[in-house]
């Protein structure tokens, strides 16, 4: 079974905690609203995604 889910780690442009996303390659192109799972603020998350590999990964603040 292909799993289209993998884990990216990234720093939290708000506390620069290293965290873990979880990101939907399945998706070319998306942006959503998450929350630091260390500091709970939100970021804004953009990745775009090809063959099931993420091609980029941004994370901004979003407050």
């Amino acid at each position: 079974m292909v799993s289209f889910l993998d884990g990216h780690v990234t720093t939290c442009p708000h506390c620069w905690e290293s965290i873990e996303l979880t990101v939907d390659t399945s998706v070319a192109e998306q942006s959503y609203i998450e929350d630091c799972p260390v500091c709970c603020r939100p970021m804004l998350v953009s990745v775009r995604a090809s063959g099931g590999e993420v091609d980029e990964l941004r994370v901004e603040s979003a407050a």
